[in-house]
């Protein structure tokens, strides 16, 4: 092939390229209140686990802060997060102390300790807690 040949492919090559865009993906906060679907681990059902009241987790990124309710009791501490890194071992969580059925609030407490990064899906209605790259927790937005 002449070096002119060549040439005019790699134009043309370069224009296609050029001509496609790649819509960048949409980021969706965490802001706001999430209610508890999935939790991995416990060989007892969910509805077992959390039969009055489902767990919920709120983020209130403007005050760096979270709050919930473990299905039993109240929750709250500090936000600790970096990108889609968060940390709720060091949150310094502290909680209400009611007497509670079974032991869904300790499973969920256990699990979220545990938690090292998280994402969004499903147009920003599915938040997933993870362990490395295992979803450990399942949430969906509260509108």
């Amino acid at each position: 092939m002449s070096k002119i040949s060549v040439l005019i492919v790699f134009i043309c090559m370069s224009f296609v390229s050029c001509g496609t865009s790649k819509t960048p993906a949409k980021v969706f906060s965490i802001d706001g209140t999430w209610e508890l679907n999935y939790i991995t681990g416990p060989k007892i059902a969910f509805e077992g686990l959390f039969p009055g009241k489902k767990p919920t987790l709120t983020f209130n990124l403007k005050d760096d802060k979270i709050t919930g309710n473990n299905s039993c009791n109240q929750y709250f501490g500090a936000l600790i997060m970096d990108g889609s890194k968060i940390n709720f071992k060091d949150a310094k969580i502290g909680m209400t102390m009611m007497a509670c059925e079974g032991n869904g609030d300790s499973v969920y407490m256990e699990a979220l300790n545990k938690i090292e990064s998280y994402t969004i899906t499903d147009d920003g209605n599915t938040l997933n807690l993870l362990l490395g790259n295992v979803v450990m927790m399942r949430f969906t937005h509260l509108k």
